[in-house]
């Protein structure tokens, strides 16, 4: 059952840093064997997917060290077929020993489960025959001396900012590299080497017996393309000290605009809709939508998993399914699911290779009808909305997929004649995403790219605000 040595698994094509600091061959070697174990077994099918990890995370308070956090990490998981019934256990330990009784436990699971006609691994011709060089890997050489100046550096900044910055909760620095590795009995191995690095810092700011806390955090594959530190300082000590004497809001419908940190929670409640395992149990409002308006015309959704250097690209998924460019939403008409391959038998369809989930989903910027404008920046929005509430925090976790009812603790600034007026907080927003979805004005040009979710600011023609 040992899987074919692939041309995209050369050596060659691994960056160096990276096959110096993580043992590819020999996870590489230990995929395989746990693989020829499980048909020693008897499985009729194996796939093992496995990572090794390591990273630093350092917290500085105040000046002064708080944490300092070296990791490294490891773990192998298998699943084993025989015929429909499955099995799954995994390890962190690499010995011989350990995986003959890994593979052991996952066969004695597969012996004694129901059989489900969906079980199984995800079709051979759909495996990813090349792994293109995304730019994933860029490790940032970060020594805790280094990472404590610049947490240090990067609250310092914030404290100075304003008189008003009365406390810290820290600045933090944080640096992590891991290596994925991916074989199945179709003859498929495949891997590849990440990294993700941040800077953060969250700070109080106090006025009048009041106090408000915000923060900001930049974060990237590669350390040269983060904020400066002095940036992220100042921009954590300006959101909150602008909280600081909010108000709250009498009841009312008023048009929302989504800051764009904020918006990415949207388009994760869509997802979620529209996977695969939600789909088929008949839990989500979106079933049954394939091929049917949800958004507005103007909206397009779809998923860039080889966008060199961003933080959702993959080759492959979690089956070895190829990644793929692809719409999710064209025109605003629901064009495509989110599946693994469980679930896309469970609908009658095929895995859209979203094993794991999604890969850089981006909503492009637009508008369309009465309300098209070119002018997609913030701004732009809030002129759009003349009068409503810009929402730049959400709390709760109050949406209920099956209905799409929406209700969350929210803060933000109410906004009079496309101009911030004041702060407002202990207020609730409301309504259903079906018709959030529908009544989507515009989407900003302010896009984070700080997620998988990549997005700019939402205006949403009317909401419920819930407040005095």
């Amino acid at each position: 059952m040992r899987p074919k040595q692939s041309r995209y698994m050369n050596k060659n094509l691994i960056p160096k840093d990276a096959a110096e600091q993580f043992d590819v061959e020999g996870l590489k070697a230990m995929v395989s064997e746990l693989l020829d174990e499980a048909g020693r077994q008897g499985a009729s099918a194996a796939e093992v997917g496995g990572n090794l990890a390591s990273g630093l995370s350092v917290t500085v308070r105040k000046g002064e060290v708080e944490t300092i956090e070296h990791n490294r990490d490891k773990g192998m998981g298998v699943t084993v077929y025989f015929g429909q019934r499955k099995g799954s256990a995994s390890t962190t330990e690499f010995s011989s020993g350990a995986v003959k009784s890994t593979v052991r436990a996952a066969c004695d699971i597969a012996r004694y489960t129901a059989e489900d006609p969906c079980h199984g691994l995800a079709p051979e011709e759909l495996m990813a025959t090349e792994i293109p060089d995304l730019d994933l890997f860029h490790p940032w050489g970060l020594n805790p001396e280094r990472a404590i100046t610049l947490a240090r550096e990067c609250e310092k900044a914030a404290l100075e900012a304003d008189p008003r910055i009365s406390n810290s909760e820290g600045g933090a620095v944080n640096s992590h590299a891991g290596f994925y590795v991916y074989g199945n009995s179709h003859g498929f191995l495949g891997a590849y080497p990440t990294t993700r690095h941040s800077i953060s810092c969250a700070v109080i700011a106090g006025e009048g017996g009041e106090m408000q806390r915000d923060y900001w955090y930049s974060t990237a594959r590669n350390a040269e393309l983060l904020e400066p530190v002095e940036s992220v300082g100042h921009r954590a000590a300006e959101r909150t000290v602008q909280r600081l004497n909010g108000r709250r809001l009498s009841t009312r419908q008023v048009p929302v605009v989504f800051s764009a940190e904020i918006a990415n929670s949207l388009l994760s409640h869509f997802v979620s809709a529209v996977r695969g395992g939600a789909l088929y149990r008949k839990s989500s409002f979106l079933v049954d939508h394939l091929g049917k308006q949800i958004f507005p015309g103007f909206v397009h959704i779809y998923e860039q998993p080889h966008l060199k250097g961003a933080l959702g690209s993959a080759p492959f998924d979690n089956e070895g399914v190829v990644t793929r460019q692809r719409d999710l939403v064209r025109d605003g008409v629901l064009q495509s699911y989110v599946l693994d391959n469980y679930s896309a038998c469970k609908l009658g369809m095929q895995t859209t290779g979203n094993a794991g989930g999604v890969h850089n989903l981006t909503i492009a910027p637009g508008s369309g009808g009465e309300h098209a404008s070119e002018d997609l920046s913030l701004q732009g929005l809030l002129k759009q909305m003349d009068q409503g509430l810009l929402i730049t925090e959400l709390m709760g976790q109050g949406v209920r997929l099956i209905t799409g009812d929406y209700s969350r603790g929210a803060a933000g600034f109410w906004v009079e004649g496309g101009e911030i007026r004041y702060p407002v907080e202990e207020i609730t927003v409301a309504g259903n995403l079906r018709d959030m979805f529908a009544r989507l004005v515009m989407v900003g040009n302010d896009v984070d790219l700080r997620s998988n979710m990549r997005t700019g600011s939402w205006l949403v023609e009317q909401m419920t605000i819930a407040g005095e």
